[in-house]
């Protein structure tokens, strides 16, 4: 999945980074590499430090991606501080260049991930990416249940979202992906 982010990352620096003069050309390449590895790492903080709701609202399309968006805050508050430490941006320089970024790369995953028709990115693969272990997959799944009323994952109508839902779920929609792109919309 990094690979892919970096890509994203390249497509949306041309006028952040590229094309700044805040930006010295020779740490250009550097700076989209940060920005791709601020992204990846502040997803995997977030869903660390139980921000799974926070995740599960950027992913289903029902919150905004801009600046206001607490995920897109503290990317983007990651990635100015490190751009300032490391290659020595002023504060509103690196300011600039995540506030400008960032959105538009998350929005772009998101929708990337919400299309079917672009296997670029899928949600399962970027919740897998940024989850990584089982403590942060049973709150996912605690997430599942207590949203999942609202997107309709009570399969069998008993009025909870349990195990039983999720493999009927993930047998109706082709597996695990299947079960991310019912909660997530896609």
């Amino acid at each position: 999945m990094f690979e892919q982010l970096t890509q994203l990352v390249k497509q949306y620096g041309g006028d952040a980074v590229v094309n700044n003069a805040a930006v010295p050309n020779e740490h250009n390449e550097a700076v989209i590499n940060e920005t791709s590895s601020s992204i990846f790492s502040g997803l995997q903080k977030i869903a660390s430090e139980g921000g799974v709701e926070q995740l599960a609202g950027l992913f289903n399309g029902n919150a905004s991606i801009d600046n206001s968006n607490p995920v897109v805050k503290q990317i983007s508050q990651q990635l100015s501080g490190s751009l300032g430490e490391k290659y020595g941006l002023s504060s509103s320089d690196a300011s600039g260049v995540a506030s400008s970024m960032i959105p538009q790369i998350l929005s772009s995953l998101v929708n990337k991930a919400k299309d079917p028709n672009d296997g670029s990115f899928q949600i399962s693969d970027i919740i897998n990416s940024i989850s990584g272990n089982s403590g942060q997959a049973s709150s996912i799944m605690d997430t599942i249940s207590k949203y999942g009323m609202q997107f309709g994952l009570d399969q069998n109508g008993d009025g909870k979202v349990d195990l039983e839902d999720a493999i009927a779920v993930t047998k109706s929609k082709g597996g695990i992906s299947g079960l991310f792109g019912k909660l997530f919309g896609k």
